[in-house]
């Protein structure tokens, strides 16, 4: 009797570089940069040598216990050693739960609550966390110490006598326990399109954490807007400074550059790093958070005049030119049009900076090249929101009215008319169907069309005549005020963005209080640091200007309530998504 090959399981995200490791097995596949006493080093690997190394360890997950099916936290900071472990989970069928840092704590414990996952791979300070916060402990069988070889970090015996302390192994002392056999390959699990591969969780900036179940089509359908909407080529470099990003590299044929950087802070990030590690390896794609694009620009183009759109060619310190990049990809979070102009100033005439639309649930759904962004700045400066560009290519982009309500089953009747703000929908194949173990959360977010699911975005938008989407805001960050008969609805984006062109202003954030038992709109405003230096700064001239730009604007025209704050809550990965609902509190304290 001959086996029938099941056409319907052949999904596998790390055939890609299986396939790169013999069309081209030298090519280099990953490089790590370090800072080690003053000098800048760097670890590298080829395709051929990470898809070995990748074998090895799933062969040795294997036999340690871990098949196909179980999950696995995995907190390992970016190194050749987080590939090689992220790419053997794949290939042995294990799924790995990848997690923020920055969230916190409490969110990280409930994370580990909800996935219940039945192994923990991790570095030592992630061990040492989940020894002190108990985290997976009712769940976690199997644990793994891992070390970056040369990055400072307790390696060796060290590392062995350490991972018995926890009971567990260390990667070292795993693959010296079960080795492959010479010239033995591992045969990659193959799954359905459908099946689970991976959970990213939610970073919770704008509420709990959620778990998304990411399949094999999810991986696909990105790496193939990556290839046709972004251009993106086998031998290409990219300076990946987002861990889910860089991943894509190798599946890309393209080389990950890993600078020395908290990816979870990009703010953080020493530029002269960046810059290095662009010019050492000529790298074509740089994908930057718009934080790390505000650091770079300022880095970069120190003497950089708002006013006149360009570098001061007076100033001691030259701009430095990034010539051997093609694209920017940036997202995360909008970036400010100022921030994108500077930055531009740093690369090659005809370089765009493409800013990306989406979410973790479902990413990318559109581009915008920074030309064609910069060039609706005055509809954004007068309260038009933020245009994110058209939809790549297999995403659907839909608006519907705004609503807190369940909504089982779609219909094409729910359409609003082009220049309607509500909420965003999205429908394609980098879409996620389910959030994991959150019923009620997928029940809200998600809507049954067919043979497949439509992702309601919680953010708010309109479409134009040409089918650009612009962005308004989240609709938990809208302000509601009146009755239902006449209701007044303001939104954060359009609003604050109309505030935010006074030259005082960083930015600003909208929220609701309560004055004499009625729901009122107020902007907090945060100051420049000009602003905050100037010893003549008049915060009364200030508020006056600001009401006569609310009353210049029918968005905010009812708007006559400011208050300074003196430095916004905002989460540590992009430092643009405003903690509004903290503010709000603040406000309401400042008031009674």
């Amino acid at each position: 009797m001959t086996e029938t090959l099941d056409v319907s399981k052949q999904a596998n995200l790390c055939r890609h570089l299986a396939h790169a490791a013999i069309t081209t097995p030298k090519a280099l596949a990953v490089a790590v940069q370090k800072s080690q006493r003053g000098q800048l080093n760097y670890r590298e690997i080829d395709f051929k040598a990470l898809h070995h190394q990748s074998d090895a360890i799933a062969y040795a997950l294997n036999a340690y216990g871990l098949k196909s099916g179980m999950k696995t936290v995995l907190m390992v900071t970016p190194s050749i050693e987080f590939f090689a472990l992220t790419f053997a989970l794949f290939k042995a069928g294990i799924i790995p739960i990848l997690v923020d840092p920055g969230m916190g704590i409490k969110n990280l414990k409930q994370c580990f609550v909800e996935s219940t996952p039945d192994a923990f791979i991790g570095i030592p300070k992630a061990h040492i966390a989940r020894k002190l916060f108990g985290w997976g402990k009712t769940s976690v069988k199997k644990l793994l110490t891992v070390t970056e070889a040369g990055s400072g970090y307790i390696s060796g015996a060290s590392a062995d006598m350490f991972a018995s302390l926890i009971g567990g192994m260390s990667l070292t002392a795993l693959l010296k326990r079960y080795p492959m056999k010479k010239g033995q390959k591992f045969e990659m699990v193959k799954l359905s399109d459908d099946d689970m591969s991976a959970i990213l969780f939610t970073s919770g900036s704008t509420g709990t954490p959620k778990g998304v179940v990411y399949s094999h089509k999810m991986f696909e359908a990105q790496i193939t807007a990556l290839k046709e909407d972004y251009g993106i080529t086998p031998g290409e470099r990219d300076l990946a400074t987002f861990p889910l990003f860089s991943l894509f590299g190798p599946a890309l044929g393209m080389a990950s550059i890993v600078p020395d950087m908290d990816a979870s802070k990009p703010i953080t990030a020493n530029p002269d790093f960046i810059f290095a590690a662009i010019e050492k390896y000529q790298c074509t794609n740089l994908f930057a958070n718009p934080a790390l694009i505000e650091v770079l620009g300022q880095a970069g183009v120190p003497d950089f005049s708002a006013t006149k759109g360009l570098a001061d060619a007076s100033a001691n310190k030259p701009t430095i030119k990034l010539n051997s990049l093609k694209r920017v990809i940036s997202a995360g979070a909008p970036a400010t049009l100022p921030s994108i102009e500077r930055f531009t100033q740093l690369l090659s005439d005809n370089v765009p900076v493409l800013t990306s639309y989406g979410a973790t649930e479902s990413l990318p759904l559109t581009k915008i090249s920074s030309a064609d962004l910069l060039a609706t700045s005055h509809i954004t400066d007068n309260g038009g929101g933020i245009c994110v560009g058209s939809a790549v290519n297999g995403v659907e982009i839909s608006i519907i009215a705004i609503s807190e309500e369940v909504i089982t089953v779609w219909s094409d009747e729910l359409i609003l008319p082009a220049n309607t703000i509500g909420e965003i929908v999205v429908k394609g194949d980098m879409v996620s169907h389910q959030y994991y173990h959150r019923d009620l959360a997928t029940a809200q977010a998600k809507i049954i069309d067919g043979d497949t699911v439509r992702h309601r975005m919680g953010d708010l938008g309109y479409l134009d005549e040409a089918g650009l989407l612009w962005m308004c805001g989240r609709k938990a960050h809208r302000v509601e005020t009146g009755t239902d008969s006449k209701r007044n609805t303001f939104f954060s984006i359009p609003c604050e963005r109309i505030f935010n062109t006074h030259s005082a202003v960083k930015r600003s954030a909208l929220v609701a209080v309560t004055i004499y038992q009625k729901s009122v709109p107020l902007l907090c405003i945060e100051l420049t640091e000009e602003a905050k230096q100037d010893e003549n700064f008049d915060g009364t001239a200030l508020f006056s200007a600001l009401k006569g730009l609310a009353l210049a604007h029918k968005q905010t025209s009812a708007i006559s309530h400011f208050l300074i704050h003196e430095d916004f809550p905002v989460d540590i990965r992009h430092n643009a998504k405003i903690f509004r609902e903290k503010l709000a509190v603040w406000a309401q304290d400042e008031l009674d």
